[in-house]
């Protein structure tokens, strides 16, 4: 990396570019203290001599758990975008279980924009409350008022699926956005507190985190097929659908009451706590005093991670501009010839569940390749050149087409290319800021900085949900 300068010592600081080097061990609490870039270290560390002492993840038990947490902090939102079918029939005027026409209505035509946007506004708003209640409210408290508020709403959408609301769809149609914005809210500020506790643990913890939001999209995404696949109605398949997101959510409750009784975690949070956020002061020097700090300072974890924020805002912001609210809507070439796959399996096949393993296999990259590195000047070059997804994407075959009615790429090739490509990058260039930010800065603000990057990627989201209403309704 030629183009990078070498990260600031910090007590936090673990970047290691794995990507260059022979990476002997698996471990980066290990290389930590035992390789050569232990000049990323201050060379007297303050930390006790307990906090040093690294233990052994017994069978990755934790890299599960925390695998399992990112599966449910995006997991309600890739189930609600995803079950498009039952959605289609709820707010549609097809109220025939049996009948396969495709009836359009105003409110189905562009929900899932306004879906995009009532998911995402309030989780901004959440996510600026959870900065505030880093020092007030434990870690605990937050993450499991959190997943239990999700819980809830789900069990009520789940209960919804059998009941007919073809006399009052309007109703339907605000209760549904009401819903996501209240399980958007929660999930946001459970991934948002469970990122800033990844903080405190080496880099790989923070890599499963956020590969496991992607395998959330990816399971949301086959489990749409298979409820397609295996149920005749669509309330049947959407009842299935609905109780797997039901039993996940309970999994990632037990999982995380879990965490505190393994050895493991145990220690990584007594480093937390032997660095009191306390102790820092708006200027980002020790203060001596031990008094507690309400709110984080935010100055000097904007000094060390703008750049990365502003990279995690525009990969996020150019990516829920397009999906799903316009790759979902681009549709097989060959759609009147009537054939399952052309009808059934297409937007499901190539929109979501392509993208979302495109997405899973860039997260997951990041954890044997980390380049760039957290200071390079490539990085944002390279988080600007994904701009090019969105044109690409407007002249596939999307309809309906209101105004812009030019096609150029008219084949079912360029979707599948497209919408990988879209995910790749997505997954990769997403998660690199994401894992950088808590590692470049002192280990007291770790938890407020993981904050931080989450209301950087959060706000990509609302920004680019809102450009995406301008986008359906211009095409």
């Amino acid at each position: 990396m030629d183009d990078t300068e070498p990260v600031q010592p910090s007590l936090n600081s673990s970047y290691i570019p794995t990507g260059l080097g022979n990476h002997q061990t698996s471990e980066d609490e290990e290389s930590e203290d035992q390789s050569p870039t232990t000049s990323l270290l201050p060379k007297h560390s303050s930390v006790p001599l307990v906090v040093r002492y690294n233990p052994e993840d017994s069978y990755c038990l934790v890299y599960i758990i925390f695998f399992l947490m990112g599966i449910g902090s995006l997991l309600p939102w890739n189930f609600f975008i995803t079950a498009k079918h039952y959605w289609l029939y709820k707010l549609s005027n097809n109220t025939d279980h049996s009948s396969n026409k495709e009836q359009r209505s105003d409110l189905s035509d562009y929900f899932e924009s306004y879906l995009s946007i009532a998911s995402t506004v309030p989780s901004v708003l959440c996510l600026v409350l959870n900065y505030l209640l880093v020092n007030r409210l434990s870690p605990n408290v937050r993450i499991l008022s959190s997943l239990f508020i999700i819980l809830l709403v789900f069990v009520v959408t789940t209960v919804l699926v059998k009941v007919d609301v073809s006399d009052c769809r309007t109703e339907f149609f605000i209760g549904t956005l009401a819903s996501v914005a209240v399980v958007s809210g929660a999930s946001n500020l459970f991934s948002g507190s469970v990122f800033g506790t990844s903080g405190h643990f080496p880099m790989r913890i923070s890599q499963a985190l956020i590969s496991g939001q992607a395998m959330g999209g990816t399971l949301s995404a086959v489990a749409s097929i298979a409820d397609l696949a295996l149920a005749k109605d669509v309330t049947d398949s959407a009842l299935a659908y609905f109780l797997t997101a039901d039993f996940i959510i309970l999994l990632c409750i037990i999982s995380y009451l879990l965490l505190p009784k393994l050895a493991y975690s145990r220690h990584y949070m007594l480093a937390a706590t032997c660095t009191s956020p306390g102790l820092m002061s708006e200027g980002g020097a020790a203060t001596g005093t031990g008094s507690t700090v309400s709110v984080p300072p935010l100055q000097p974890i904007l000094r060390k991670t703008w750049v990365l924020g502003l990279s995690v805002f525009y990969v996020f912001c150019v990516s829920i501009m397009v999906f799903p609210a316009v790759s979902s809507g681009i549709q097989s070439v060959h759609k009147d010839s009537g054939s399952i796959w052309t009808n059934t399996y297409f937007v499901p096949l190539t929109s979501f569940l392509l993208y979302n393993v495109a997405d899973f296999c860039g997260r997951q990259a990041t954890a044997w390749l980390q380049i760039p590195g957290p200071t390079s000047r490539f990085l944002p070059v390279l988080v600007l050149c994904r701009s090019i997804m969105v044109p690409l994407l407007i002249f596939c075959n999307y309809q309906p087409r209101d105004h812009l009615h030019t096609v150029l790429f008219n084949h079912d090739l360029y979707p599948v290319v497209f919408n990988c490509l879209l995910g790749l990058s997505n997954g990769y260039l997403g998660t690199l800021p994401m894992i950088y930010g808590p590692k470049v800065v002192p280990r007291e603000l770790a938890e407020a900085t993981g904050v931080v990057m989450s209301f950087f990627l959060t706000l990509g989201l609302a920004v680019g949900s809102a450009f995406s209403v301008l986008l359906v309704h211009f095409i």
